[in-house]
């Protein structure tokens, strides 16, 4: 496994993370995973080398948390990984919701609580809350890092300018945001506009989110074919992935897999490890082949003439993933 130092900290990840959103039993998400199915992810991720785990206060009603934290003390120590989350993503009606001041400082400790630990190693704003002043939410985060709650401080899914507005607003406070966990992957590269350049350039650590574009890079949802739990009943509710021009990239996916012998999964995964602005892609995983799969992606050489022709037939899409 290689390793990657993220952003300005001092935070050696693995150059894949998994995402654990499919990690805790939620009714809604018929593909979510209990303990004995979520065990093998886990296991095999620590045993690939894998130290990076991604979850959030809001997946699947904190049973993502839970269990993370469980299979963590199970199968490593708590110094030998990395363990993100975040906090903000629902906004109820209230004065101390989303990302006041009085919101963080409950949900941190409700994350430490589930989690089963008493920090984390990246604490993350799961979206731009534009009710809360700048300068609240930043004090929080800095307070949550000097009480030794939080390591280090990241952002994910927002406009480039909001994300510049925080990082100045933490500048001036001696805080400063070290990650952004994006939504970018073959067929969605609209943070190549702005997002991407200004992490680069202010020594932003970048992360990708669904860097298989929810299974469609995966073959799980061609030619109208469905072929897991997940593509049946995981619905995209604002139309991404419906682009013209996804099918042509789509097929020179698959091309490139064919002669290479390998799954499309696997390509697109090697395609996102060859972006050196791309500290790592977070991968979802619901079988530990999934998981293995992605490990194997790391060993993947792709030609420059392969990466371009890949890349060839992607055009502008509607901007998704930041609401």
């Amino acid at each position: 496994m290689d390793f990657v130092t993220l952003g300005s900290s001092n935070l050696r990840i693995s150059r894949i993370g998994l995402g654990m959103l499919s990690v805790g039993v939620n009714a809604d998400r018929p593909w979510t995973l209990d303990d004995e199915s979520s065990a093998p992810l886990v296991r095999t991720a620590i045993e690939g080398g894998i130290n990076f785990f991604d979850t959030a206060d809001s997946y699947n009603h904190g049973q993502s948390e839970r269990l993370t934290g469980r299979l963590l003390r199970r199968f490593a120590r708590r110094d030998e990984v990395v363990i993100a989350t975040k906090v903000g993503l629902d906004s109820p009606a209230s004065n101390d919701a989303n990302l006041s001041a009085a919101h963080i400082g409950r949900a941190i400790d409700g994350s430490l609580r589930r989690l089963g630990t008493d920090y984390v190693d990246l604490y993350q704003l799961h979206r731009f809350d534009p009710h809360t002043p700048l300068v609240e939410t930043i004090g929080a985060l800095n307070e949550l890092v000097n009480l030794g709650k939080v390591r280090w401080i990241g952002a994910s899914s927002m406009h480039a300018d909001q994300f510049e507005r925080l990082m100045d607003a933490a500048e001036l406070v001696g805080a400063r945001f070290v990650s952004m966990q994006g939504h970018y992957n073959l067929i969605y590269r609209e943070e190549e506009r702005r997002m991407i350049p200004l992490c680069a350039g202010r020594d932003v650590g970048y992360t990708a989110w669904s860097p298989l574009a929810r299974g469609v890079l995966a073959g799980n949802r061609t030619d109208g074919a469905v072929r897991t739990t997940r593509a049946e009943t995981d619905t995209f509710p604002d139309g991404r992935y419906e682009h013209p021009s996804d099918r042509a990239v789509i097929d020179r996916l698959a091309n490139v897999a064919a002669r290479r012998g390998v799954s499309s999964a696997r390509i697109a995964l090697a395609w996102l490890a060859h972006h050196a602005a791309v500290a790592a892609p977070i991968i979802g995983a619901t079988r530990a082949d999934h998981v293995t799969d992605a490990i194997e992606s790391l060993h993947v050489e792709l030609s420059a003439d392969e990466r371009s022709w890949l890349e060839a037939p992607y055009v502008r899409h509607r901007l998704h993933g930041h609401h």
